[in-house]
């Protein structure tokens, strides 16, 4: 029974081999993360006698590398979660933290939770980049807002409340109608300084050239919101060019977006739990593909109970002796990325308000109970995530069956 602890960091391991009662079968060393390393770490732990288990912790991509070659040499590996192994062990009055300390900490967790350790599986290639397609798109979701909000910030200085004026959704591509406006007309003197007849004219041009629908309704709205208004930005070349600027900046990120929500989209259509997914309710060609991202195969859960928490919306007990909690917060211990999809679904819910669905009706009894907003959404997204596992588990299942 060799227990091999490997403490991970960027370019190169830190590994130590333990057998029980403390025996050091080979004490810790260095191997970097190339080619040649990583088959000589291959080779002489093969050469061991006995059973063996490689035991890592999960930091972000450094540990992927090295768990996928050692998964594919045939060794069993287990990856584990920091929280997990943080506080093991850590009953020393004097702290010390070097790399070969968690290294023989990581094999030691190894011999004590031997027959509890789960077997890491690498993700089917398909899931793995729609995971990472999934992660690049919240990157820039953030950045996008930050820059609308950058932009809408300067033109009301240039042109106030100009983004109120259009009410058009964004298109395929990401482009929106009052980004490409404000490309043109930049400060509020470009309209209120031609006449009322000029405007509209030039109005018209600007829509058939961008394919826009005219309306001559909204050119005079637009043109009397411009003339109500008055600029603290001078109408230079200066602040020309920080609007086009930030304009241009924003259609990037925008379009990123665009391109990343289709990619999306054609990754998650060739799984075999989309169709199914997408017909939940709350669920459309956006969110649809962010779920199936974040939670991968079902089947890899044991329980809905293991989903639930995964996602970290389970509330853990607190009870001791006589006192026993009646109000109880959500444990966050597990993907924010996946709370914050399911949080989208439930404002879907609230929306639309489907009465014959099973989680809204949930979701209307726990604010008839007086429940808070967060906690009737939460409560909410926790039977959601139990009526996906039961059915996309039963779906995936008859599949294979069939």
């Amino acid at each position: 029974m060799n227990s091999i602890g490997i403490d991970v960091s960027k370019g190169k391991s830190t590994i130590a081999v333990m057998r029980p009662f403390g025996e050091t079968v080979i004490p810790p060393f260095e191997c970097t993360h190339t080619e040649s390393e990583l088959e000589k770490l291959a080779n002489l732990l093969k050469s061991l006698p006995g059973e063996s288990r490689v035991i890592m912790e999960a930091t972000g991509n450094y540990h992927t590398p090295v768990a996928h070659f050692l998964h594919d040499a045939g060794f069993y590996v287990c990856v584990v979660n920091p929280i997990v192994t943080k506080n093991y062990r850590n009953n020393k009055v004097r702290k010390a933290k070097t790399d070969k300390i968690d290294a023989v900490k990581l094999a030691n967790y190894g011999i004590e939770y031997w027959h509890e350790l789960r077997r890491f599986f690498p993700e089917a290639e398909t899931r793995l980049m729609l995971k990472t397609c999934y992660r690049q798109y919240q990157q820039y979701s953030k950045l996008n807002t930050m820059l609308k909000n950058n932009l809408i910030s300067m033109l009301d200085t240039s042109f106030p409340e100009v983004n109120r004026l259009f009410t058009s959704p964004p298109r395929t591509d990401g482009s929106e109608k009052w980004v490409d406006f404000v490309a043109v007309f930049w400060h509020c003197e470009c309209v209120c300084g031609l006449s009322e007849k000029a405007f509209v004219t030039r109005y018209r041009k600007w829509c058939d050239k961008h394919g826009y629908n005219f309306s001559q309704t909204k050119a005079l709205e637009i043109y009397s919101a411009a003339c109500g208004h008055f600029s603290i930005m001078p109408k230079t070349d200066t602040a020309k060019l920080l609007v086009e600027q930030a304009v241009s900046q924003l259609r990037a990120t925008s379009s990123a977006l665009a391109t990343l929500r289709q990619e999306m989209l054609d990754l998650a259509s060739t799984l075999p739990e989309f169709p199914v997914v997408m017909d939940m309710f709350g669920v459309g060609p956006i969110l649809g593909p962010q779920l199936i991202a974040e939670i991968g195969d079902v089947r890899r859960f044991q329980s809905k109970k293991a989903l639930v928490g995964f996602a970290g919306i389970d509330p853990p007990p607190n009870q001791s002796g006589k006192f026993n909690a009646n109000s109880r917060s959500i444990s966050k211990r597990g993907s924010p990325s996946l709370r914050r999809t399911l949080f989208l679904v439930m404002g879907v819910y609230l929306q639309r308000a489907p009465a014959n669905e099973p989680v809204y009706q949930f979701m209307c009894r726990k604010r008839a109970e007086g429940k808070p907003y967060k906690v009737y959404m939460m409560a909410s997204a926790n039977k959601f995530l139990r009526v996906y596992y039961a059915t996309v588990k039963a779906y995936l299942d008859k599949l294979e069956q069939a």
